[in-house]
């Protein structure tokens, strides 16, 4: 989305953009907003519908979640991290039984994978067609082989930037650059989804997790709340100083200013204490009945459920949130860590997913995986370093669930001698064969987002799905109806 300035826009085109950021409330300073509104045309929805982002902070081990399971691909996954390497990695085969998962149309060449024991609830809604596997995604500038990226030349074969770097990679997956980015895929889906919701805008884009650029649209604001519920300006509670100052306060915030930053200010304290009483209101008179388990990403999305519980009377459409936890950059004491932090991820989304049939809403609810990148095939001592594709999952009723997407990448560390040497890029590191934008623009499309609105989201989307060269990339990855 190009930043329209006042010089290149039309009296009609200022007026109208005007418009929609009033209906938006003062998210952002006013000037700030002229300076990046964009020419993205807004979707009208009728229905619901809300994407929930999970992100893994840390990099999770794509080996040890989705395992290998068939004879062969299981004797390879031995072979390279087994005890003969001196790691203690390997999940007995005995052990992954419980966990298989059975897709509808089986995988090629006998190709079968079991998720981690831990995650017997998230295999089983697998098994139950409520999600599905997106195998070896990660950023992609364009499709790159492994020729192309050892080759060096980065202006024929663009890298993402800074691969590999725990902040980078965080910020590429959630707004396709690198850290300092300041707008997110998720808030400028929010931006199109601002004149659906109305005066309900300002929580189109909720984050439980604290300041994330997923979130951040150019129009749209990143609503924050915390696991207890939308967290209150300080100064305007009974605990400011006695009544006479929260008084004086109160006054100050309500004075207009010559000062069109202060003015702007005084705008923004106001909406956020509004904001704070229409969502603790709406919150208090609604209950979401699943138990959701007593941890910190179970927390999380317990609030999400109970905001989404109380969509109607905040007037929503559409929603974006965000939760996460971390974790997961495992260099040492994988084996004993990473178990734990997959069953918390388990139980709490499968949870999750429960609340949504609850409330009725299943359907209209996605929740999808993301974290900074997969992990190094070859363990490093007991632990894993850093890699580039991974494997994550998507979770909902609306998703073409007990089925995998994408390319099931050989279990190789990427030996030269070998036609697997094209998957790997040293240590065996995936290289993706299916891009975060190929992923988000899936999600984006369910969500209401127009085609031709897409490339404005997703600036390397462009560079797949056109033409024979790129059939194997489409635009819409196809997992959800």
């Amino acid at each position: 989305m190009t930043p329209m300035h006042l010089d290149g826009c039309t009296r009609r085109q200022f007026l109208s953009r005007s418009a929609s950021l009033a209906v938006a409330g003062s998210a952002m300073p006013f000037a700030l907003n002229l300076a990046a509104m964009g020419e993205a045309a807004a979707f009208s929805a009728v229905d619901y519908k809300a994407l929930v982002c999970v992100f893994l902070f840390g990099g999770n081990d794509n080996a040890s979640t989705v395992i290998p399971y068939d004879t062969t691909s299981y004797g390879k996954y031995i072979g390279i991290r087994g005890p003969s390497t001196g790691s203690t990695f390997v999940v007995p085969r005995a052990d992954l039984a419980a966990s298989l998962l059975k897709p509808s149309t089986a995988l090629g060449e006998g190709r079968q994978y079991a998720l981690h024991p831990n995650m017997a609830k998230l295999a089983a809604l697998f098994n139950q067609g409520k999600a599905a596997v997106q195998l070896n995604v990660g950023p992609l500038v364009m499709p790159i082989t492994r020729a192309q990226f050892n080759s060096g030349n980065n202006v024929l074969y663009p890298l993402p930037p800074k691969l590999f770097s725990h902040n980078d990679q965080q910020s590429v997956w959630q707004s396709s650059a690198a850290e300092g980015a300041t707008v997110g895929w998720g808030g400028l889906i929010g931006d199109l989804a601002l004149s659906s919701n109305g005066t309900g805008s300002v929580f189109t884009c909720t984050s439980v997790t604290g300041n994330t650029v997923f979130l951040a649209g150019r129009s749209a604001g990143q609503y924050q709340c915390s696991t207890a519920g939308p967290i209150a300006i300080g100064a305007s509670k009974n605990g400011f100083f006695g009544n006479a100052s929260r008084q004086i306060f109160n006054d100050l915030i309500q004075k207009s200013s010559a000062d069109i930053l202060e003015d702007e200010y005084a705008k923004v304290v106001r909406r956020s204490i509004d904001s704070e009483k229409v969502m603790s209101s709406a919150l208090g008179a609604v209950s979401v009945a699943t138990a959701f388990p007593e941890t910190n990403l179970g927390r999380q999305l317990a609030m999400v459920a109970r905001q989404i519980a109380a969509r109607n009377s905040l007037g929503l459409k559409r929603q974006v949130f965000m939760v996460s936890m971390g974790g997961f950059d495992l260099h040492d004491e994988l084996p004993a860590k990473q178990p734990g932090l997959l069953r918390e991820v388990s139980d709490a989304i499968a949870a999750f997913y429960e609340a949504t049939v609850e409330l009725g809403v299943a359907g209209n609810v996605t929740t999808f995986t993301a974290s900074d990148f997969g992990r190094a095939m070859t363990p490093n001592g007991d632990g894993a370093d850093h890699g580039w594709g991974s494997h994550h999952f998507v979770v909902g009723g609306s998703v073409r669930g007990g089925a995998f997407y994408g390319t099931p990448p050989p279990v190789s560390v990427g030996d030269t001698s070998s036609p697997d040497d094209q998957w790997h890029v040293g240590q065996g590191r995936l290289l993706p064969t299916t891009s975060v934008d190929q992923f988000a623009a899936t999600m984006a499309q369910w969500l209401g987002v127009a085609d031709t609105e897409l490339d404005g989201l997703l600036p390397n989307l462009k560079n797949f799905g056109a033409g024979a060269a790129l059939a194997g990339y489409p635009r819409n990855l196809g997992f959800l109806s």
